[in-house]
């Protein structure tokens, strides 16, 4: 298990190596942030563009935000690959007035503990630090192996507004802070979402992330441009069996060439699906599934107490039961405290 971690960290390292020396668009080079939020959203595949109504609307889509009629704070905590990364969430939200919604959110990946050979080759007649692996003399130096992390954060300052009783827009503006050893990052991106209502219960919305290009420069003279990113979804809620059901649909449109790992690519474009359902106990308990992007199906669970909802989700990626990489088991608990007076309440209810 132990060789297995360290060839994970090897192969983590390593890309994040040939990430760093792109320069232009590059692809993946906002992925730690496509990884989600919130464990019901993850329960339900991540289909959340025309679901979300709460404070992780300004993850999902920012003009969510103004559903909600009262203050919340929500909190994730993620391990994966058997605790090699870490990654944290939280937000608060608050309504404002009788139709605008503010909100604060933040997102921390991290590696932790990665080997650093870069300076342990060593010539084994001198002693002396060496470059060249194919010197007859080289040999690694255990004494001479450090360790360094790699963070990424992302901080969103959210936006949105509701525009008439079937129509909500909103828009984040997010900051990008990223090290990896002795290198480091600074990047700044927008979002536009919006979520119309043309009947009742039917859901529709659209986020468009990194609209305008992300810009992520390094310390080094590198820089790398994220491409936008197009959400669509679509959600339909309907009585039975004593509660409600909620499937919900998303389409993620990309510019990227991602010619492999994508449902359908024409060209440059790439197209991925989401899917989800929620059946919800009279906003008691809630059941969910769904099918994400990379071919992961994921279960969930939610209970909803005074003030609190704890939300419950697992996925795990098939594959070969002796590859780490690919049976790892993922859970994920979140939780989601609102402020229910009648004091915090949105003005005009």
């Amino acid at each position: 298990m132990f060789k297995k971690k360290n060839t994970l960290l090897f192969l983590f390292v390593l890309a994040l190596q040939l990430n760093v020396a792109q320069t232009g668009i590059a692809k993946y080079a906002g992925e730690f942030m496509a990884i989600g939020v919130g464990a019901r959203a993850l329960g339900m595949g991540s289909a959340q563009v025309a679901v979300v109504d709460d404070v992780t609307s300004g993850y999902w889509n920012p003009a969510g935000l103004a559903r909600m009629n009262y203050p919340q704070v929500a909190l994730m905590h993620d391990e994966q690959f058997g605790g090699l990364v870490n990654y944290n969430y939280a937000s608060v939200a608050i309504p404002y007035g009788k139709d605008m919604s503010f909100g604060i959110s933040a997102i921390r990946l991290s590696v932790d503990g990665i080997p650093d050979t870069r300076n342990a080759l060593v010539d084994a007649r001198t002693g002396k630090v060496i470059f060249d692996i194919n010197n007859p003399n080289a040999r690694i130096d255990p004494s001479k192996i450090t360790e360094f992390s790699n963070t990424d954060w992302a901080f969103y300052g959210t936006f949105s507004k509701k525009q008439s009783e079937n129509f909500y827009w909103g828009a984040n503006i997010k900051v990008i802070s990223r090290t990896i050893a002795e290198y480091s990052a600074l990047g700044i991106g927008f979002d536009v979402g919006a979520l119309y209502e043309p009947v009742d219960n039917l859901y529709l919305g659209a986020n468009l992330m990194d609209i305008t290009t992300t810009l992520v420069a390094w310390d080094g003279g590198n820089n790398e441009l994220i491409s936008p990113t197009a959400k669509l979804g679509v959600a339909y809620g309907f009585e039975f069996l004593g509660g409600t059901f909620l499937p919900a649909l998303d389409l993620d449109m990309r510019f990227e060439n991602r010619q492999f790992a994508s449902t359908v690519n024409v060209g440059p474009v790439s197209l991925d699906v989401r899917a989800g359902l929620e059946y919800n106990f009279r906003n008691l308990f809630m059941i969910r599934a769904g099918y994400t992007d990379v071919k992961q199906f994921t279960l969930g669970a939610g209970v909803r107490l005074p003030k609190l909802e704890i939300d419950y989700s697992f996925a795990r990626f098939s594959g070969n039961e002796s590859d780490v990489l690919t049976t790892d088991a993922t859970h994920r608990i979140s939780i989601i405290l609102t402020l229910e007076e009648p004091k915090f309440m949105r003005d005009g209810l």
